[in-house]
């Protein structure tokens, strides 16, 4: 079982660009309970079927596993709730750390965060110029939360 631990914050520029690793991400959600969600993921081309259970401070379990592709598709269309989450994820190194910046499109365009991954709760990171507000413990902000209550239109 992985843990992951991760900080959310909202983007304030585009300062970010410069350097920037981008892949293209269509998600939608099987489960959305209070306990756990179960995502189906393609990023270019390539799927996952990942459990995560609730978050408790920072941290959750998560277990990721390769799906085929057609039947990552044949989930995303048939099973998924609405609307699905589709973002371009771009990776930027700064200070020593990958962070993570997701624009959003569709129902929750104009929605740029950015995140990064943590050793452990007590980790303290050097954080970027081009990071605002901290969303890390705000629910709105899941992804899982994105397909029930979009923020589109740049919120």
């Amino acid at each position: 079982m992985a843990v992951e631990i991760e900080r959310k914050f909202l983007v304030t520029s585009g300062q970010w660009r410069v350097g920037a690793r981008a892949c293209n991400i269509r998600q939608g959600y099987l489960c959305l309970g209070m306990g756990a969600t179960v995502r189906i993921r393609i990023t270019d081309g390539t799927a996952f079927i990942t459990v995560k259970s609730k978050t408790e401070g920072l941290a959750r379990a998560e277990f990721e596993y390769p799906i085929p592709l057609p039947d990552a598709e044949a989930m995303l269309e048939n099973l998924c709730a609405r609307p699905l989450i589709e973002k371009t994820r771009y990776a930027v190194e700064h200070a020593g750390k990958v962070w993570t910046i997701d624009v959003f499109e569709g129902e929750n365009d104009g929605l740029v965060m950015a995140e990064v991954e943590l050793n452990g709760p007590e980790e303290t990171v050097d954080l970027p110029d081009w990071v605002g507000e901290e969303v890390t413990y705000d629910p709105r902000y899941r992804n899982s939360s994105l397909v029930n209550a979009p923020l589109g239109n740049g919120m």
